[in-house]
């Protein structure tokens, strides 16, 4: 029977082309991109997890950058303790030298004034240096809090009017208290090194996780290129059959003009 109205064989056949291109524009859309998933309705679970894993590679990148950057505070730290350590070495030495009662005046004062200098030092270290406190938030947190480096922080006898070492007692009282001095930094810079060793473990740790989590993304969201290009040939071969298939069955109704001529 050959009709023009309502031709189910016309219709199927767009519908199925129809079909077909769609199916082709979302392979095409996927090669162009590289990812299988690239809106919500072509995998809505699989995008929401993938949205998911993402804020936590944000948070574990950030955390890790702050660990980073803690690190970077306590070596300025760790800096700074050497640098008083060498001052305080110094300063044992002239402590030592002061101690013997031979000296005389104007070489006793030398040494004191010396001391007086390394006194100084410490002190302009010390207001120039963030010692006091180095972390990092985020996921791990790590914080170390070091002595002040000024003379009654580290319980020296200020010699700012000079004097300190200018007499054998006070030079060995002072000896003594130096000594201790140079043993609360290096317990300093043993706390700032364990810190430091912490928040490195940490940013390793947190990297280690960022890969593996966005190795997930990759999994969930990135394309198979070989197995796209094999659809979008696919895809097109249907096309072709299916604009082949509408052009006959639009043929067959042409024959229903032919009756009437």
């Amino acid at each position: 029977m050959l009709t023009i109205l309502n031709s189910v064989t016309s219709l199927s056949a767009e519908n199925a082309l129809s079909s077909t291109q769609s199916s082709l524009q979302k392979v095409m859309t996927q090669l162009s991109t590289g990812l299988r998933v690239n809106s919500g309705s072509d995998d809505a679970a699989g995008l929401s997890i993938a949205n998911g894993l993402q804020a936590n590679i944000a948070a574990l990148t950030q955390s890790s950058q702050n660990a980073s950057d803690g690190v970077g505070l306590l070596q300025t730290a760790d800096g700074a303790l050497s640098q008083v350590t060498t001052l305080l070495n110094r300063a044992v030495t002239l402590a030592t030298e002061a101690s013997d009662g031979g000296l005389s005046t104007s070489q006793a004062t030398a040494l004191d004034n010396e001391y007086k200098a390394i006194q100084t030092e410490i002190a302009t270290i010390g207001s120039t240096t963030n010692t006091s406190d180095g972390s990092a938030t985020g996921a791990n947190t790590a914080s170390v809090a070091v002595s002040g480096l000024s003379v009654k922080a580290l319980g020296l006898t200020d010699d700012s009017k000079g004097g300190v070492l200018t007499t054998t007692a006070g030079a060995q009282a002072e000896l003594a208290l130096i000594t201790a001095a140079i043993s609360t930094v290096a317990a300093d810079r043993g706390a700032v090194g364990a810190a430091v060793n912490q928040l490195n473990a940490s940013a390793n740790v947190e990297s280690t996780e960022v890969t593996n989590l966005q190795s997930a993304v990759n999994n969930i969201q990135n394309a198979d290129i070989g197995q796209t290009v094999a659809q979008m040939t696919q895809y097109n071969v249907l096309e072709q059959t299916g604009m082949a298939a509408l052009s006959q069955s639009n043929s067959i109704q042409q024959n229903v003009l032919k009756l009437l001529q």
